[in-house]
């Protein structure tokens, strides 16, 4: 598919060179293109990323092979003419391929050059590989998603890879063309996803330290500890997730319960969490998730039904919002949404322009940008 017209979102006219990645890298890229970033993947030859289609969607592709001298030049080129550059490789990959910092940043000295790894660019482990589950293993995050005597669960991967990796990075990229504003001056973004899990991991931070946290796994508020911040079984084996915290929702969640005028423990009396996570289990489990639905629909208790994914397309308020595209498949809407220069989720994959095309225009083109976004080399 080609899609050439200029998009409307606020970073139109932004020009990024992706070296084509697994997982955060890709997810950073296709922020800044939902938000109108032109961006071209370099691709290996024959490299297949993951989920093209969707982590892929509104750039355009080039292949090109960074081992061969004419191939590098011509990666060279394009990054000469752009505002940012994306790699997710391990350290020191990039500079052994001569296309290093060093190489780029003389060559483009506005250039803002973001490096997405998980260790970080320096230290111990930096050499070494790692997954997700690695990251959030090393920095506690882990050791905190779990059940009371039960082993740590993995958040899928939406922790270390996309919030605390590729979220990061856009955050870093974002900040460093700021800079630039009045610097005119490019610099590198070091994104690592140790760092970024850590940083996500604040609040309980926040809460260690104020005397509020146990380390215990499971024993805690929001960490399934409480009755109240929890998610329970249904008549029909579905589930429903509770997270009435605040003293108003507590009330209305007892109400909907039918327990309002039952004898209770005070809410935060913990030695009595157990017994009340239980009085919430047997309560649950005497209607369908379907029929608490509708209990709960009036209440405001914050609590609602566990979708899956398939379920989640049809929710009227994700369909109201149009959170989840529709169309040859479902993919999540670009996000967040603005008022004037609203996203687009692009060309729905790669090949919005030709490659030779863009890298033509990008060359030849002195851009009518907003400062904010132009590099000297325009």
């Amino acid at each position: 598919m080609t899609d050439t017209a200029p998009s409307l979102g606020p970073l139109r006219g932004l020009r990024v060179v992706e070296i084509a990645a697994l997982g955060s890298a890709p997810f950073a890229a296709m922020m800044l293109a939902d938000a109108g970033a032109e961006v071209l993947r370099i691709n290996r030859p024959g490299q297949h990323t993951d989920d093209p289609g969707i982590l892929g969607r509104g750039r355009t592709a080039l292949s090109l092979d960074l081992k061969d001298l004419h191939d590098r030049d011509r990666a060279l080129e394009a990054i000469d003419h752009a505002d940012v550059l994306i790699e997710g490789f391990r350290p020191g990959v990039m500079e052994r391929l001569g296309l290093g910092p060093g190489t780029c940043l003389n060559r483009n000295s506005a250039l803002i050059y973001a490096r997405m790894t998980g260790w970080g660019q320096d230290g111990p482990l930096a050499a070494t590989a790692g997954h997700d589950i690695n990251y959030l293993a090393l920095t506690g995050a882990l050791r905190s998603i779990a059940r009371q005597g039960e082993v740590p669960v993995p958040p899928l991967n939406l922790v270390g890879d996309y919030g605390g990796g590729g979220m990061l990075l856009v955050i870093g990229i974002l900040a460093a063309l700021y800079e630039r504003v009045s610097s005119s001056t490019g610099q590198i973004v070091d994104a690592a996803m140790i760092d970024g899990t850590s940083l996500l991991m604040s609040g309980i931070w926040n809460r260690k330290a104020t005397g509020n946290w146990s380390g215990e796994p499971g024993t805690n508020s929001i960490d399934s500890g409480s009755h109240f911040y929890n998610v329970y079984r249904t008549a029909d084996d579905a589930f429903m997730a509770v997270g009435s915290i605040e003293p108003q929702f507590y009330q209305r969640l007892l109400l909907g319960l039918g327990l309002a005028d039952a004898d209770l423990p005070a809410q935060h009396d913990r030695a009595q969490w157990p017994a009340m996570k239980d009085l919430c289990a047997r309560i649950f489990r005497m209607k369908t998730r379907a029929e608490w639905t509708l209990v709960f629909a009036e209440l405001d208790a914050c609590v609602s039904p566990v979708l899956a994914l398939d379920e989640a397309v049809t929710d009227p308020h994700m369909q109201f919002r149009n959170t989840l595209v529709r169309g040859d498949r479902v993919e999540p809407a670009p996000a967040p949404r603005y008022s004037r220069t609203p996203g687009t989720a692009g060309g729905r994959g790669e090949n919005t322009e030709p490659a030779e095309t863009l890298m033509t225009r990008w060359a030849s083109t002195v851009r009518a940008a907003p400062a904010t976004i132009r590099t000297g080399q325009h």
